[in-house]
């Protein structure tokens, strides 16, 4: 059983979730929090594989989500943490991968319009992968290419392409199955897009997320990447 702890100050909202929850198979809610000293209080007596989390929440409505994440790093790194957030925003994302992206996801609450694909999410940082909504990525992707001093604008539309997958953590396998490529023609466009955004050293997945995000959110090198 997967123990997961849920954190949302809209009652109604964790409720409904933790009661969704329920109903998969293998899943097993130990904990329904509203604020960030009740999430870090359940963690300590409930040890729960996978927490659940805003990322406004009390006592400043700002970023408890994302320092409930940062200190679980620390303390408690096997823990996996969902963050499912109203907003498409780049700070947000690369705050909660600072530390590494394994074990970490962000979701969009208003893409979530099936309950397998949050447990599919709850069982990826659970196992140390990352999952990063699409619409985040394409969001950086967009917005860094109509910069006129963009490197992007050296890359391919296919390196681009590529480039955006990357950036959900994929693997080179599972992009060439995405895109329908061979996965020696993915190992080359990948080696192509790292070489020409300065990121050819970046090799494991949990780099490779965060580069790609800093990159594509600040078009440039990821500091100690």
């Amino acid at each position: 059983m997967t123990r997961v702890i849920v954190a949302d100050d809209d009652f109604i909202f964790r409720e409904g979730l933790g009661e969704l929850l329920a109903t998969r198979a293998g899943m097993d809610v130990v904990g329904a929090c509203g604020d960030l000293e009740a999430l870090l209080e359940g963690v300590e007596g409930q040890r729960p594989d996978v927490v659940i989390t805003d990322i406004r929440m009390p006592p400043t409505k700002t970023t408890e989500g994302i320092q409930a994440a940062m200190l679980l790093r620390e303390s408690h790194p096997q823990i996996g943490v969902v963050v499912l957030s109203q907003h498409a925003d780049a700070a947000y994302v690369l705050a909660l991968l600072e530390s590494g992206s394994n074990g970490r996801a962000y979701l969009l609450k208003e893409r979530l319009h099936d309950i397998r694909e949050l447990s599919d999410a709850i069982e990826t940082v659970q196992g140390g992968g990352s999952v990063i909504d699409p619409k985040v990525v394409e969001l950086l992707v967009s917005a860094q290419a109509r910069t006129d001093n963009s490197p992007l604008k050296g890359l391919s539309e296919r390196e681009r392409t590529v480039l955006a997958e990357i950036a959900l953590g994929k693997s080179n396998l599972a992009i060439a199955q995405t895109l329908r490529l061979s996965q020696r023609s993915v190992e080359k466009h990948t080696h192509a897009i790292f070489v020409k955004l300065g990121l050819s050293n970046v090799e494991e997945i949990s780099k490779r997320v965060k580069a790609a995000l800093l990159f594509l959110a600040e078009g440039q090198r990821a500091p100690g990447a």
